[in-house]
């Protein structure tokens, strides 16, 4: 299985404070990588700088053969990023946007209809699109704005908190989209969430990050077995806990 992200020693300082400490991993194609950590662990900023949104201060990250230092434009057109406060433009309506956003990937107008077609099958809201997302639930939102990120089928798509505030149905929908897409358009997914529950369900292997500097990555089975615990909630405390005491 080929490498579509390969993390190199990424490493960025802000003044005295060392946010990413020489971060190194992979996610192949079609596999869906955790990044997990506490808060101020360095997660955001390690996904930011893969997502060429702030520049590192040492180290590469190569997305699909394209360095994130040398070539951002590139790796741009080959990633899609959902940040958790994405947001919507809530005077449009659902078909309305999605049309807005993909004449932004394509300027064909074949082209452009074949993102919003696959966007409505993943969204799956039907005649909801017609209606303005002024009046969608959360987890409408949410829908909507996964099925903008992947209509393109990117190389490499980055969620940050996917399910954050979603009710637990609305949750179980989004977690099933990902793995289907990994599996069915081999969509390679870096995911980031406080919610050990979904990590386990989703992804197929979890890095865990402390202090900036990623601890320990693995199948959630792998570390359950290596720490002895019953869940990936005892691997987090134990590997975060250990790192604080050295």
């Amino acid at each position: 299985m080929a490498n579509v992200l390969e993390v190199k020693a990424l490493s960025k300082q802000y003044s005295e404070k060392l946010a990413a400490n020489k971060v190194s991993f992979e996610i192949g194609e079609g596999e869906i990588f955790a990044l997990i950590g506490p808060n101020g662990a360095g997660k955001t900023t390690t996904i930011r700088m893969i997502s060429t949104l702030i520049t590192p201060t040492d180290g590469d990250a190569i997305v699909a053969g394209h360095s994130i230092i040398k070539e951002p434009d590139k790796v741009r057109e080959s990633i899609t990023y959902l940040p958790d406060e994405a947001g919507a433009y809530k005077n449009m309506t659902g078909i309305r946007y999605l049309q807005f956003m993909a004449g932004l990937f394509a300027t064909d107008l074949d082209k452009i209809n074949q993102y919003v077609e696959k966007a409505k099958s993943i969204c799956g809201l039907g005649e909801r699109l017609n209606d303005k997302i002024g009046s969608y639930s959360r987890g409408m939102i949410r829908k909507l704005l996964l099925s903008r990120a992947v209509m393109t089928t990117p190389k490499l798509a980055i969620l940050d908190e996917p399910t954050s505030g979603l009710d637990v149905l609305n949750a179980i929908e989004i977690r099933k989209t990902i793995k289907k897409l990994a599996k069915e358009e081999g969509i390679s997914f870096l995911l980031s969430s406080h919610n050990m529950l979904e990590i386990e369900f989703v992804s197929d292997r979890v890095g865990i990050i402390s202090k900036g500097q990623l601890m320990v990555t693995g199948r959630c089975d792998e570390l359950k077995q290596r720490y002895e615990a019953a869940n990936l909630e005892e691997v987090f405390e134990r590997v975060v806990k250990d790192n604080e005491v050295h």
